[in-house]
């Protein structure tokens, strides 16, 4: 019998050619939606993050607004009440800020900074933790319901850092992006200015342009923006202002600069000086008794409400607000005062902002100076005094104008607001070579003692 044989070879275990090209193109399907998960995982935490940022802006925004009602109630039988509870308040804001929740002191932007350019994972968490976020929030409040002058815009930036940071455990690589986008979606969240929150998580927490993550940086402003938006509804932060500046009056746009520049770069290098340590007897004396010397603070910012009639107290929200309309005058000593009771509620240690302070003393600047000068728009003149004031404090121009113009919504003054900003800068480097924000940074990563990359600073 003979055995029949196929020369070609046996093929029948061999898969038909359509079944091979379907199972090629399932792999590479399969590689390529394997790849792409990562890129929409990222994507997906910016935006869920931005959500959560949102929401604790709101958050933040009402229980602000709660505490200082809170200070006017205790306060209601009597003024003098403050000259108690201050010390108190701060005194036991400072315990809790340096105890049970360490890193939570201050603005809250210095600690994000500092946690971007760390090397070291343990440090950095330890700056944008949940419970740091926890005692930002809790503290800030106690601080305010005892009279604080302090905003809420920089902690938010903080607790906006930490939310990210907690979605980033999923995605370590992109950490840095997650921490500016939740710096910058906290600024535009808590103020409704979304350019003003992507210039400054430019300009200030990264000083520098980073192509690769700037489009998901703005999709979580946007989520954070939008939360912000259905939960509040569209506000103008100061509301809508048509002042304008005539030309026979620009030359009043380097004097308010200037001297915005120089008190805002004086302002900044006070707090330098307290953060750094003074010098001598009084130093140690600080560096032993924190909580007393934040006790002595309170009582010298209850003194400056007092002098000021409860103005100096709080945010400064309200008086900026009606000083800028023409529905409140100036009086000569607000910004003086103030400016004071900023400087003691910043270097006491406690939680709190430096935004809406600054931009009242700026307001009460520009009052101050249309008070000299009646025939001046009262409106064109404040709004110089308040980019002019928070570009010396902050040493970041672009994010000083831009914001105040998202503020009121006034394009008209787009050109002198940019002109004082660019004019206030440099009075304050005159007064104070390093940015407040980065310097703060830079003496936190030293004190730390931890693998860094450099603090770029302006100067």
């Amino acid at each position: 019998m003979v055995e029949m044989r196929d020369d070609v070879g046996d093929t029948r275990d061999a898969p038909p050619p359509q079944r091979s090209r379907y199972r090629r193109s399932i792999m590479r399907l399969r590689s390529a939606s394997m790849e792409a998960f990562p890129l929409w995982r990222g994507r997906l935490l910016f935006l869920v993050g931005g959500i959560g940022v949102g929401l604790a802006a709101v958050l933040m925004a009402k229980g602000a607004d709660l505490a200082q009602d809170g200070f006017r109630r205790l306060t209601a039988p009597s003024p003098l009440i403050a000259l108690v509870l201050t010390p108190a308040g701060f005194a036991l804001a400072a315990l809790l800020a340096r105890t049970v929740f360490p890193n939570s002191q201050g603005s809250g932007i210095p600690q994000v900074i500092a946690a971007r350019h760390a090397r070291d994972a343990r440090f950095r968490f330890s700056l944008i933790s949940p419970r740091v976020a926890v005692g930002k929030v809790l503290v800030l409040f106690l601080g305010l319901l005892c009279g604080a002058s302090a905003g809420r815009e920089g902690p938010t930036v903080q607790v906006g850092a930490a939310i990210m940071a907690a979605f980033g455990r999923l995605t370590p690589e992109r950490l840095p992006g997650l921490l500016l986008a939740g710096g910058a979606a906290g600024v535009a969240a808590a103020f409704n200015t979304p350019l003003a929150g992507i210039v400054f998580g430019i300009e200030e927490l990264g000083r520098a342009y980073e192509a690769r993550s700037s489009g998901l940086i703005v999709a979580g402003i946007v989520a954070a923006g939008l939360t912000s938006l259905g939960l509040l509804g569209n506000y103008t932060y100061f509301g809508t202002t048509d002042a304008a500046l005539p030309l026979a009056a620009a030359w009043i746009v380097p004097l308010v600069a200037v001297v915005g520049g120089l008190t805002g770069g004086l302002f900044s290098r006070v707090v330098i000086l307290f953060a750094r340590g003074l010098p001598g007897a009084a130093g140690r004396l600080i560096r032993r008794r924190p909580v007393v010397f934040a006790a002595v603070c309170g009582l010298c910012v209850a003194l400056c409400g007092l002098a000021s009639g409860g103005a100096a107290y709080g945010t400064g929200y309200e008086e900026a607000r009606a000083i800028l309309h023409g529905d409140a005058a100036a009086g000569w000593t607000y910004a003086p005062l103030k400016f004071g009771a900023t400087v003691l509620s910043s270097i006491s240690g406690i939680p709190g902002g430096l935004f809406a302070p600054s931009l009242a003393v700026g307001a009460g600047l520009g009052g101050t100076v249309h008070g000299l000068l009646p025939d001046m728009p009262v409106g064109a003149v404040v709004l110089i005094g308040m980019v002019a004031y928070l570009t010396g404090v902050l040493q970041a121009p672009i994010t000083s104008f831009v914001i105040v113009t998202e503020m009121t919504q006034n394009h008209a003054m787009v050109i002198p607001l940019m002109v004082a900003a660019l004019l206030a800068d440099a009075a304050s480097k005159a007064v104070c070579r390093g940015g407040l924000y980065h310097t703060l940074a830079e003496i936190m990563l030293e004190r730390a003692d931890v693998p860094a990359q450099p603090v770029a600073k302006t100067g």
